[in-house]
Order: C-alpha cells, then structure tokens, then sequence
C-alpha cells in the first residue's frame, strides 16, 4: 500500500547529492594555503640556488686570484724568486669582469713570509663593488717555473738532489 504524500527513498537521496557551499569554500581555503606554501618554498629555493652560486663564483675568484698571485707576484731574479711586485688593477683569471690590486708586506720575523692584501672589485646591477681579503705567501721560485727547470732543463729540486759524498774515514 502506497502512502499519499510521502518521499521515495530515492527522492531524498537526490536532496543530498553533491557539496555545499561551505564545504566548496572550505577545500578551496585548503588548497590555497597549501599553494601557497609550495610557492614559498619555491621562491626560498631560488633565494637559496642564488645564494649558492655568487659563494661558489667569489670562491673560484679567490682561488684564481691566489693561484695567479702565486705564480706572478714573487718574479725570478737571477735564478730565484725576487721581491713582490706591486699589482694593480690585474684582471681575475677567467673573470674578466672581476679586477684585484695586491700589496704585499714582509714579515719582520719571516724574511720569506709575506701577508698579501688583496682589493678585488667588480660591477654587479650598474654598482661598483669592492671585497677585500689577506693571505699569507712565501716567497719561491714559481710552480710552473719549477716544473719548467726540473722537465725542460733536466734540473733536480734541493729536494731530489743526492746528498755530497761523505768524506773517507782517516785511519
């Protein structure tokens, strides 16, 4: 027997299909947030990859800089390794935007130790930019050099050369 007037089942399951508005405001609130903290994340990332390469590129400059200085500062002088030069506006190798100015000092206590003030500067988004550091150098003949006399001119390091003959015990 059919009853006048009252629902199907299935009618009042049709009244519920589907989300609210509230439930609809609610995920979109969810998912904004979380966009927005991956957008964040990614943004400090960048901050973060950026960071990372200028200290990689101003150690490789630092190195460069050394590595050059330690070829070029101390020039030969009769066979060995002379006073400092004064070096000034010499551009970085392998950086041809970045210049350096060295002024070497001596050590009153070290004769062949030398402290190196090193002024490097460059142009980064139309300003002129200055980073200045010390190292400590010694005073000797050049690597290059050195490889140059040992292989091209047949002459051993102090190191490798034979010890003088010992003189005969006198009876």
């Amino acid at each position: 027997m059919k009853v006048i007037g009252s629902r199907s089942p299935r009618c009042v399951r049709r009244a519920r299909d589907g989300f609210t508005i509230i439930e609809v405001l609610l995920a979109m609130a969810i998912l904004l947030f979380g966009m927005t903290a991956v957008l964040g994340l990614l943004t400090f990332g960048a901050a973060l990859s950026r960071t990372s390469l200028l200290r990689t590129t101003s150690a490789a400059a630092i190195d460069a800089t050394v590595a050059d200085l330690e070829e070029t500062l101390f020039p030969m002088v009769d066979g060995d390794a002379g006073p400092p030069t004064e070096i000034k506006d010499r551009v970085v190798p392998g950086l041809p935007d970045v210049m350096y100015t060295a002024t070497a000092h001596e050590n009153p206590d070290q004769p062949l130790e030398y402290k190196v003030d090193i002024d490097m500067t460059w142009t980064s988004a139309g300003v002129q930019r200055e980073k200045r550091f010390s190292t400590l150098l010694l005073r000797e003949i050049p690597f290059g050099e050195r490889l140059r006399k040992q292989f091209v001119e047949g002459v051993k390091p102090e190191s490798q050369k034979a010890p003088p003959p010992a003189a005969a015990p006198k009876k």
